[in-house]
């Protein structure tokens, strides 16, 4: 996916911006994999989530096919997508280091400070976007995906929110089980 996405994308600069951090989380997999070896459950939402930056970097998220006019909407919201997963994915991955490490006891504090987690990097991240914005002029844009939506950095948070919420009461169970098994190895 990663040599697809690389291949005549949209925009070379964004392309870079966008798989970045699908870079950087396949090194520091790399490296902790055998230290900290995470749950299959865990890669497997890994991988989905840099397969949908590595979509998005390849066409950038504003024009994604199929998701122009999607439901009827006035604009691409394959960014939407990312976003959600930016909670998703960060929620269970601070769960499953926050069990194993014993950081905190008891699920209503864990789950809220999982959720602060997730809603901390997705502000984060929108900084980030803020300053490349700042830094890059007019290529920004493409990476922004703001697509004329006065909401759009809100609403990029309010689904990173909703992702990590969603995350932690579906997957929570399953994710118990799996924790057990990759600690009593």
């Amino acid at each position: 996916m990663l040599i697809w996405s690389g291949i005549s994308p949209k925009d070379q600069f964004t392309w870079f911006l966008e798989v970045f951090p699908a870079l950087i989380g396949a090194a520091l997999l790399t490296v902790t994999y055998r230290s900290f070896r995470l749950t299959s459950m865990l890669y497997f939402f890994i991988l989905l989530h840099c397969i949908v930056l590595m979509i998005g970097g390849h066409y950038t998220y504003a024009e994604v096919p199929f998701f122009d006019g999607l439901f009827g909407a006035e604009r691409n919201n394959y960014d939407k997508v990312g976003h959600f997963f930016q909670g998703f994915v960060p929620a269970l991955l601070a769960r499953e280091i926050l069990i194993r490490k014993n950081v905190v006891n008891g699920n209503v504090w864990r789950n809220v400070i999982i959720v602060s987690i997730c809603l901390a990097f997705s502000a984060f991240y929108e900084l980030i976007e803020w300053w490349v914005a700042l830094m890059s002029g007019e290529d920004a844009e493409a990476f922004l995906g703001t697509q004329g939506y006065v909401w759009d950095t809100q609403s990029d948070m309010g689904l990173a929110l909703l992702g990590a919420i969603c995350s932690l009461m579906v997957l929570s169970k399953i994710h118990n089980h799996q924790i057990q098994k990759v600690t009593s190895n």
